[in-house]
């Protein structure tokens, strides 16, 4: 939980989203997303920080994760890119906020990078944690990437397999922490701070969103009809044109170190880049001060 705020719930497209907010109903706002395998707990302190700066902070629990769930049973329980933009556009509608600042990492800022490449009218800025372009280009997926990459992606592959569905399910919570270990070598979290998070795991739709959003990404399998159209607009890589800063962790797991800024050619607006030393795949979490100034930076 936030220190000061408050958790409510919204029905926001197919979900019934579960979310955390504080800092004043008036002030600016800004959406803070977490991602694989993390939750709100990530952004808590640097939407603390934001908050007693006069900024609306809305954490949300991402679809498969917490207390979120889907409205109908019948809805797919996808994790493709383009789902993932959709819920956080729904929510926006659903909150009546026309403009935010949309800050978020991995899953989540990929979300956030779907609505500013889509609806930039809807963004005042954007803090892309980690890979700062974070939209899949899913018709090149097929193409190998150099060995230490795909060495570090064996959690994505694993979890092609059955053995891998079963291995989540199981054992979610040992995969998760060994997740952590890995993309965060300096972040020296304790087994509080993990059970805190690891308790929005047990989402009963965790396990088959995980699955679809590391088999869809590749075109393993389908992606959900209802986003086709986003998915097909998401396929031509669009710029992304909305004043932005990609924070990027020095010591991130998920990729090698970046020798320099590659994504800086998918941005067309004022846009920034900023490493952080000693930092790894979760930024708000480990730099949560970066994480804020980035966000008010934009404001």
């Amino acid at each position: 939980m936030i220190a000061g705020g408050s958790s409510s719930h919204v029905q926001a497209g197919v979900l019934d989203v579960a979310y955390w907010q504080a800092g004043p109903e008036g002030g600016p706002v800004a959406v803070l997303l977490h991602g694989f395998p993390y939750d709100p707990h990530a952004c808590a302190a640097a939407a603390e920080r934001l908050a007693a700066k006069g900024v609306r902070c809305l954490v949300p629990f991402l679809r498969g994760y917490g207390p979120t769930r889907f409205l109908s049973p019948e809805t797919p329980r996808s994790g493709e890119q383009a789902a993932l933009g959709a819920d956080l556009l729904a929510l926006l509608d659903a909150l009546g906020i026309e403009q935010a600042v949309l800050a978020g990492y991995d899953w989540g800022g990929r979300a956030a990078c779907v609505v500013s490449a889509l609806w930039p009218e809807r963004v005042i800025g954007l803090v892309s944690g980690g890979s700062g372009y974070n939209l899949h280009d899913v018709a090149r997926s097929g193409r190998p990437a150099p060995a230490e990459a795909e060495c570090r992606l064996w959690y994505q592959y694993y979890f092609h397999t059955e053995r891998g569905r079963a291995g989540l399910t199981e054992n979610r919570d040992g995969i998760a922490r060994l997740l952590w270990r890995q993309w965060s070598p300096h972040w020296d979290f304790d087994e509080a701070t993990f059970a805190r998070t690891a308790a929005s795991f047990d989402n009963p739709d965790f396990v088959e969103v995980v699955i679809h959003s590391y088999r869809v990404r590749y075109g393993v399998v389908p992606g959900d009809p209802a986003y086709a159209a986003i998915e097909a607009r998401l396929a031509a890589q669009p710029q992304i044109a909305v004043p932005t800063v990609v924070l990027e962790g020095e010591v991130g797991g998920v990729f090698p170190p970046h020798s320099d800024d590659g994504d800086a050619r998918h941005f067309s607006g004022p846009y920034r880049y900023r490493r952080l030393p000693r930092i790894g795949h979760n930024v708000p979490q480990e730099a949560p001060d970066a994480f804020a100034e980035a966000v008010l930076s934009l404001l």
